[in-house]
C-alpha cells in the first residue's frame, strides 16, 4: 500500500473514532447501503472516500520539471519531479503557462544565489488549482489562477515554476477572470511583486494601497524610471490605482504604451536633458518618491531629481551599487519575494488583483510573446531573454 493511501486510512480511522472530526450526521450518505448499523455505515463511507481518493490520484498526471543539475549548468534537463502535496496556506497548481524573467538566465549562468542543486527555477506561473491544503477555503480545485512561485526564497523544489505542477502560497495567488488567458496572466507575478514591495512595504515607500475603483487622487507624484519594463509596467498601474500621479521614462517608441498604463508624462530616458526635464516636471508638485527599474546611471539621476524636489526623497531600486546619495536622499534596494511574509502579499494578490483584473483597472503587462509549448522550450526562452526584450515578456505554454 502506498504511503499516501496509508495516510488516508489513518486519517479515516482517526476521524471515525473521534467525533470532533466526523459528526454522526455526516456518516449517512445518500449512496450508503440501507442499514441500521452506524458502524457499517461509517466503514462504507470510509471505503468510498478511499476509492474516490484513489481515483482522483490516479487521474492526476505525474509531474515533470526543467531541472538545473548543478551551478552554471546548461541546458535545463526535463525529468520527472514529485507530485507535490499542498500544506496549510498552500495550493497545488497545474501550470498552463510560465513566463521568463532576466533573473532566470542570470541564476543559471552565474549561480550567484545559493541554491540546493539539482533544482528548478521560474517564478511566474498561471494555471488551474489541482489541490488545496488543509483549511484553505479561498481557493478550490478548478479555479483559474496566477501566482508567484517563491522557490528562490524558500529553496524548496515544490515552490519553483519551471515544472508542470507548482505549490503556491495562497497570499501570493490571485484568481483569474475567464477573459484573460494563462499566457497573458503569466507575465505578472515577479514584476508585480517587485513593484509592490517597493511601493507599499513599511521598509520602503509606504504608499497607500491600491483599490477598486482606484483611490482618490492624493495630490502627490511618483516617478518610475523604466516604465516599459516589466516592473515599470506594474509600478505605473499600482501607483495610479493607489491615487498617485505617475511620471515615467521610456524610449520614444514606448511613450504611448506607458501612457495607456496611466502615466501622465513620459520622458526619453536617453535624452541628455532628462534630469532637468524631470526636475521641471516636479516643480509645484509634491514627490511621493521614485522607483528605478533599471539600475546604473538612473540611480544617480533620480537622486539629483528628488534632492531638488519637495516631498519624499526616497528612491527604491531593483539593482544595488548606487552612488552615494546627496544629503536627505534615501536609497532602498528591493527583493521581490519579501511581500510573501508581510501584509503586502495578501493586499495585492487576494484583495486587489482579482477585482482589478475583472474590472479592467489593472491589466497584465507587458505583452506576452509565446516562444513555444512544453518544458523543453524553457531553455530557448531563457536564452532569448538574455539577448534583450523591450515592452514584452517571453512565455512558454504548458
Amino acid at each position: 500500500m502506498s504511503p499516501s493511501m496509508q495516510t488516508f486510512l489513518r486519517l479515516g480511522i482517526s476521524r471515525h473514532l473521534s467525533p470532533r472530526f466526523l459528526s454522526s450526521s455526516s456518516l449517512i450518505s445518500r449512496n450508503s447501503p440501507s442499514t441500521s448499523s452506524p458502524r457499517l455505515t461509517s466503514i462504507y463511507s470510509t471505503q468510498q472516500q478511499l476509492r474516490n481518493f484513489t481515483q482522483s490520484r490516479s487521474k492526476m498526471a505525474s509531474n515533470n520539471g526543467a531541472w538545473i543539475k548543478a551551478a552554471k549548468s546548461h541546458p535545463f534537463v526535463v525529468e520527472p519531479a514529485p507530485l507535490w502535496t499542498p500544506e496549510a496556506n498552500e495550493i497545488l497548481v497545474k501550470n498552463h503557462a510560465v513566463a521568463i524573467n532576466p533573473i532566470d538566465g542570470s541564476l543559471q549562468a552565474s549561480g550567484w544565489w545559493p541554491l540546493n542543486y539539482p533544482t528548478m527555477l521560474g517564478q511566474d506561473v498561471a494555471g488551474v488549482v489541482a489541490a488545496v491544503g488543509p483549511g484553505v477555503t479561498s481557493f478550490k480545485v478548478g479555479d483559474r489562477v496566477v501566482g508567484h512561485a517563491v522557490g528562490m526564497a524558500t529553496k524548496r523544489d515544490q515552490d519553483n515554476g519551471f515544472q508542470e505542477y507548482t505549490i503556491l502560497q495562497t497570499n501570493m495567488t490571485a484568481t483569474l477572470p475567464d477573459h484573460i488567458s494563462f499566457e497573458k496572466a503569466s507575465v505578472l507575478p515577479l514584476c508585480l511583486s517587485t513593484a509592490a514591495c517597493a511601493l507599499y512595504q513599511e521598509t520602503h515607500h509606504k504608499l497607500q494601497l491600491p483599490t477598486v475603483p482606484p483611490q482618490k487622487p492624493t495630490g502627490k507624484t511618483f516617478i518610475v524610471w523604466g516604465g516599459s519594463s516589466g516592473v515599470g509596467s506594474n509600478a505605473i498601474q499600482l501607483a495610479v490605482n493607489s491615487g498617485y500621479e505617475v511620471i515615467t521614462t521610456a524610449s520614444p517608441k514606448n511613450f504611448e504604451y506607458t501612457k495607456k498604463l496611466g502615466a501622465s508624462q513620459v520622458f526619453d530616458y536617453a535624452s541628455p536633458t532628462v534630469q532637468e526635464d524631470l526636475i521641471n516636471a516636479l516643480k509645484g508638485k509634491t514627490s511621493a518618491g521614485a522607483l528605478d527599474c533599471i539600475g546604473g546611471a538612473p540611480q544617480g539621476i533620480l537622486q539629483q531629481v528628488l534632492a531638488k524636489s519637495e516631498g519624499s526623497k526616497a528612491v527604491a531600486s531593483t539593482k544595488r551599487g548606487w552612488p552615494e546619495p546627496p544629503e536627505g536622499v534615501v536609497m532602498y534596494s528591493i527583493f521581490g519575494t519579501t511581500l510573501k511574509d508581510n501584509f503586502v502579499g495578501k493586499a495585492i494578490y487576494n484583495d486587489f488583483l482579482p477585482a482589478a483584473l475583472k474590472a479592467g483597472t489593472f491589466v497584465p503587462a507587458p505583452e506576452p510573446i509565446v516562444v513555444g509549448k512544453g518544458l523543453d522550450k524553457i531553455q530557448e526562452a531563457v536564452d532569448l531573454v538574455k539577448k534583450g526584450v523591450s515592452a514584452a515578456k517571453l512565455v512558454v505554454s504548458l
